[in-house]
């Protein structure tokens, strides 16, 4: 077997540098500037469309920019789940959730306060806060051994009634404020890795594609608001109206106390869907893919609603061929997801590795009897 290459400090420096990004449901300014940035020099045009995705297309070789050119489109979510201002009292900050957080998670967690109120200098300011609640010592006796609800939290950012209402108002975001770190010699720790995981995959397989002839044209999409209902997986894969679509996304790692019929070994490489949110015919040409280049692979059952954007994707238009490439992780939607980062790199491979296998027959072979 070909030995895998990795390169761990590199793989690892861009994920760190995009989950401490902030990008929230709704408000993925921050992110998705970067990820235009990032984007440009790898590909021949990049867009963003009037729900915010970000759309970058690579032409290839075989009728790249003409009318009936095949299009592949690799779909990974840039939001993050987080919380949002509902109320100032008092000089703390009381809010909800947006996404699915776990709230048991949520007391002590450092944070910023993304204040929409402009400053003297014209500048909006983000503000350093902490989850608190009512210490212990004053909770009646049989609620202190219960988790706390979100309605009893708030946040604190140490300042005054009058000077918090200069700088947050109702309605601003609020992000987990968490530092990415390694784990032994080939994970990684931290926030947002649903999805930023997969948008690291996303970038080192462009890299990868860089030196690789390819006919299909490529779009790599950035997609918006996954974590609150797959809204830009919808008008993104509309207005590309691909031949193919392969959404990227994370799955279950195995760990103690979780179910083993709905998780997935990890370090064995990416997870690819099987089930009927996805076409069979891509299932089997994605596995093809991963053996014929001697990739690490998994078969994940995706028994109905895959909860990814390939959910959207399959029933847009008159219907996408559809695939489901997941990363497996820990600690699914807390501050401390958990990956092995060679399997963001076996994600990378596999992701080129197939963009780069699409010719002029692959349509024909796509149908199904």
């Amino acid at each position: 077997m070909t030995a895998i290459q990795t390169n761990f400090p590199a793989t690892f420096d861009l994920l760190k540098e995009l989950t401490e990004l902030s990008g929230i449901s709704g408000h993925e300014e921050a992110i998705r500037a970067r990820l235009i940035e990032l984007l440009t020099p790898l590909t021949d045009d990049v867009r963003t469309d009037a729900l915010g995705n970000v759309i970058a297309l690579k032409r290839g070789t075989g009728g790249a920019g003409q009318p009936g050119g095949q299009k592949l489109m690799l779909a990974a979510h840039m939001d993050e789940i987080g919380l949002v201002v509902t109320k100032l009292d008092r000089g703390f900050l009381r809010f909800t959730s947006i996404g699915g957080i776990n709230e048991r998670v949520l007391p002590s967690q450092e944070v910023t306060v993304h204040g929409s109120v402009l400053s003297e200098s014209k500048e909006r300011r983000d503000l350093p806060g902490i989850v608190a609640s009512r210490p212990p010592h004053v909770l009646p006796p049989a609620s202190r051994k219960e988790n706390i609800p979100s309605s009893e939290l708030f946040v604190d950012v140490g300042l005054l009634p009058a000077e918090l209402a200069e700088t947050v108002s109702v309605g601003d975001v609020i992000s987990i404020r968490r530092e990415t770190i390694q784990l032994g010699k080939d994970k990684a720790t931290g926030k947002a890795f649903d999805n930023r995981a997969c948008l690291t995959a996303l970038i080192l397989a462009l890299r990868q594609l860089q030196n690789v002839r390819h006919a299909w044209d490529i779009y790599a999409v950035a997609t918006v608001q996954e974590e609150i209902g797959l809204r830009g997986a919808v008008t993104s894969t509309f207005g590309v109206a691909p031949d193919v679509g392969i959404a990227l996304d994370v799955t279950f790692a195995d760990q103690p106390g979780a179910n083993g019929d709905e998780t997935v070994a990890w370090d064995k490489g990416a997870a690819i869907g099987l089930g009927p949110n996805i076409h069979p015919k891509i299932h089997e040409k994605l596995v093809e893919t991963a053996k014929s280049n001697e990739i690490p692979y998994l078969v994940e059952v995706v028994a109905g609603n895959s909860g990814t954007d390939a959910w959207a994707m399959q029933v847009t238009q008159a219907g996408i061929p559809t695939g489901l490439v997941s990363i497996p992780v820990r600690n699914m939607h807390t501050p401390g997801e958990t990956i092995v980062l060679r399997d963001i790199e076996r994600t990378a491979r596999l992701l080129a590795a197939f963009a780069a296998s699409l010719d002029g027959d692959t349509l024909e072979n796509l149908r199904l009897e």
